[in-house]
């Protein structure tokens, strides 16, 4: 049934300047106050929240009518703007200063009772916001995390199309090829025992539009990845894929900054600092213990390995022996740090793979479990390597160059996040200069990135005999400790691909069988081309200020990859099965 009373404004955009004026709002009942006499009503949309009032001495059968109203039910009302009267008004709303005298009003529909209030700082599980995820997304703070994510979509887009670019849109059934992580099989019925699989990405397809001449493409897509679950992932995403040909690292560098710039100047109103710092893989692992560090912080690793008397401590004495590393963070003075926090850091570090965690707390009389064992003399070097003052306090882990890292890095984040050491505002750079490949935890080699990735001109003489040391034309984007976006320069010779691919143990048989499409498409004048990828979920997921990705999805499914709202994913009838000719095992 429609209404009578057809919408005039959204209930957020009224103001003062719609003193007096009659206007007619629809929307959910979002707070019900009966006074004994007049009646408030929070009446909301996706615009906000506007004050209704129900006068008896005025239009006494609307209010009468209005006693029913609960919470969601779904109401047209019109009436005339009227200021708050003094110490009424409510500085938290954008129309906190106006009210709204209601004349009339038609009842839309009703409601049951709702699960959680309709209210930014709501106290309920998120397996409940799932369930009920369209109640949810009522909610300003979510309308306002999916408006963000429109306005940068949007701004993309306007900026790409300036530069050139046309969104090409590519399969999501494709051939389930390596690369990274587990495909989603999709079985194919006019094809009986054979299967698609969902994009992991659109790595494959875009570098075929290179070769086809499209030298600028890009596109808003989502790519499927069958792997384990946590905060920032979900089993479908969105990024923003994006391929351009005769370019070099520099063109990309300049053209993203330039697209960051743009988005932040925009969305945040505020200018970023181009070039981004640009710091060497090797280098970031040195310093941070990551390959995307927060630099809102300081903390840095430092290298103590070399200082003499360290070898005193048998634990040391190992590390250094079998070539391992020792390293410390420096906390500044002010930090107090209780026996139980020591006890938490050091479970902290040992379930990260360390032996063990040990401190120094600067002082007149210095305190430190390795008094014991080390001269004072060494431990006054160690201070002295670390530049700290009285006040600082320098923990220090000896192991495995990689474990180091993992512990330190992890360490130096719970630091700064523990004791409010991280200022506020957006940190971006690049990482650059990957190995080009890996070792697995079975010593395999396999590909830091992905095999379709380029070596650096000069290390390709080293692709014969020291695959390990190649560098990659690789780099990735982070921003604030999260690597939102990752690329590289690719492989446009034939040769060099299959050369690659023979690395990884894919031999020139399985190459054709798995890439012959791709190698096939190189052979016939393939450009040279490069591009990036970002991850759009979690770039908003930063610009809202959100902690996962979930936030800033519409219908995000659990940690379990499962779908509380519509109980994805379920059985299949056996005639579907058959249809597929498919047997559940059980």
């Amino acid at each position: 049934m429609g209404t009578l009373l057809r919408r005039t404004h959204l209930c957020g955009d009224l103001d003062e300047e719609n003193l007096n004026q009659k206007v007619t709002v629809t929307g959910w009942v979002r707070k019900y106050r009966d006074h004994g006499g007049v009646i408030f009503v929070d009446l909301g949309d996706k615009s906000g929240v506007i004050q209704l009032v129900f006068n008896p001495q005025l239009h006494k059968e609307v209010h009468s009518r209005a006693r029913s109203l609960r919470e969601g039910w779904v109401i047209a009302v019109k009436g005339r703007v009227t200021l708050r009267p003094s110490g009424t008004v409510n500085p938290k709303l954008k129309t906190g200063k106006i009210e709204l005298m209601v004349e009339k009003m038609e009842i839309l529909n009703v409601s049951r009772v709702l699960p959680f209030p309709i209210e930014n700082e709501i106290q309920v599980s998120e397996e409940v916001r799932l369930k009920y995820r369209y109640l949810d997304l009522r909610r300003e703070k979510m309308q306002k995390n999916l408006l963000l994510r429109y306005q940068v979509i949007k701004l993309i887009r306007d900026f790409l199309d300036k530069k050139g670019f046309i969104e090409i849109e590519t399969p999501f059934l494709a051939r389930s090829t390596p690369e990274g992580a587990r495909d989603y099989l999709v079985p194919s019925r006019l094809n009986p025992g054979e299967f698609y699989a969902l994009t992991q990405s659109p790595q494959l397809f875009k570098q075929m539009l290179m070769v086809a001449g499209f030298d600028r493409y890009f596109q808003i897509v989502r790519c499927f990845r069958d792997e384990d679950l946590r905060a920032d992932r979900q089993p479908e995403h969105t990024q923003l894929d994006m391929e351009l040909s005769f370019v070099e690292e520099e063109d990309i560098y300049n053209l993203i900054e330039e697209m960051f710039t743009f988005i932040f100047e925009k969305i945040q109103g505020i200018t970023l600092q181009t070039p981004f710092p640009r710091i060497k893989y090797e280098e970031a692992m040195e310093r941070y213990g990551s390959d995307k560090p927060d630099l809102r912080f300081d903390l840095e690793l430092k290298n103590i390995t070399h200082i003499q008397g360290l070898e005193r401590f048998k634990v040391f004495q190992n590390v250094i022996k079998k070539g391992g590393q020792i390293k410390g963070i420096k906390v500044p003075e002010g930090v107090s740090l209780s026996r139980k926090d020591l006890e938490e850091l050091t479970q902290r570090v040992t379930s990260l793979g360390a032996k063990g965690l040990c401190w120094i707390f600067v002082q007149k009389e210095i305190k430190s479990p390795l008094n014991k064992i080390l001269s004072e003399e060494t431990i006054k070097g160690i201070i002295k390597e670390m530049g700290a003052r009285e006040g600082d306090v320098l923990f220090i882990v000896g192991d495995k160059k990689e474990i180091v890292a993992k512990a330190l890095g992890n360490l130096r984040l719970y630091l700064a996040t523990k004791f409010n050491l991280i200022t506020s505002g957006y940190k971006l750079l690049w990482i650059i200069d990957f190995p080009l490949f890996e070792y697995d935890t079975e010593g395999n080699l396999i590909p830091s990135h992905h095999p379709f990735t380029s070596p650096k001109d000069e290390d390709i003489p080293l692709l014969k005999e020291s695959p390990e040391k190649v560098k990659a034309r690789a780099y990735d984007l982070v921003l604030n400790g999260e690597e939102i976006g990752g690329g590289s320069i690719r492989i446009h010779h034939r040769g060099i691909q299959e050369k690659v691919l023979n690395i990884l143990g894919i031999d020139s048989l399985e190459a054709r069988e798995k890439f012959g499409f791709l190698l096939e498409a190189l052979s016939f004048g393939a450009p040279p081309h490069g591009g990036i990828a970002f991850g759009l979920d979690r770039l908003v997921m930063l610009l809202s200020g959100e902690e996962s990705i979930r936030e800033v999805i519409a219908f995000p499914k659990t940690q379990k990859g499962t779908c509380l709202l519509t109980d994805a994913p379920s059985k299949v009838t056996e005639e579907q099965l058959e249809e597929l000719h498919l047997k559940v095992k059980e």
